[in-house]
């Protein structure tokens, strides 16, 4: 399968998995036009689509595209059934999509109903995680998006971190807020500085680059804690992943 994103809106990505006869996915098509003008130029043939959540800019385009090509079928949440969906699914359904097994993983945080789509080595995981840093708490608590970053970071490192949107620069300067001397933290910043100047993506990013780099997953290193610590009296990590959240909120 090959992998493509579309642009939209201002900092979105439309996910396209498509394969060599040119059958393809569609993960969170938040408007139609862009959609329809890559499969014009790539023939692709649209077979299903994918939901994460029910935020407009992820589902906007879906009825459009339904006009279309009405024999699509479309996966989501309970919670997207009034944007499109036509097949509701849940943690732990698998969904067969040419010859790919999408593993369906439950990640309130962002929304309450949200939901990723695993296929190794895939994850579209919408607006739970961003590389370098997680959605906001639209809906859900800071202890629902911690346990929603726990399950992710189970799948293996190799996993292909395909988030919604490119937040990374601003993601990489927030954490350098907090673990300003941080070699990594630097080295990544540098390198996306580098991406966005040409106005290259910086996604996929990987699980392994994340484990480096964003301080969500990275909730139990000694120099965090320690960092958090001058501020707060804050040990556990769920406490540290809130204070980051509610930190990055007003960033």
């Amino acid at each position: 399968m090959n992998l493509n994103s579309i642009s939209a809106f201002q900092d979105n990505y439309i996910w396209v998995l498509n394969d060599e006869q040119g059958k393809c996915i569609i993960v969170d098509p938040g408007e139609a036009q862009p959609v329809l003008k890559a499969i014009e130029e790539n023939h692709w043939q649209p077979e299903a689509i994918l939901l994460t959540h029910h935020h407009n800019d992820h589902v906007g385009g879906v009825k459009e595209l339904l006009k279309k090509y009405p024999g699509l079928v479309v996966y989501g949440p309970e919670e997207t059934q009034d944007k499109g969906t036509n097949r509701v699914v849940r943690e732990g359904d698998k969904v067969n999509i040419l010859k790919c097994e999408f593993s369906v993983i439950a990640t309130p945080g962002h929304t309450l109903g949200h939901i990723c789509f695993y296929s190794k080595p895939y994850l579209f995981c919408g607006d739970t995680m961003f590389s370098g840093g997680c959605g906001r708490l639209f809906e859900g608590t800071a202890e629902n998006m911690y346990d929603s970053f726990q399950k992710l970071n189970k799948l293996p490192a190799d996993t292909l971190i395909c988030c919604a949107h490119e937040y990374t620069l601003s993601n990489m300067k927030f954490s350098l807020s907090i673990l300003p001397d941080d070699d990594e933290l630097n080295r990544y910043c540098r390198k996306v500085k580098e991406l966005r100047a040409k106005n290259h993506s910086t996604l996929p990013s990987s699980l392994a680059i994340e484990r480096n780099i964003n301080l969500f997953l990275k909730t139990n290193d000694l120099d965090l804690k320690e960092k958090i610590s001058k501020e707060t009296n804050l040990q556990q990590p769920q406490q540290i992943f809130a204070w980051l959240r509610t930190k990055k909120d007003s960033f």
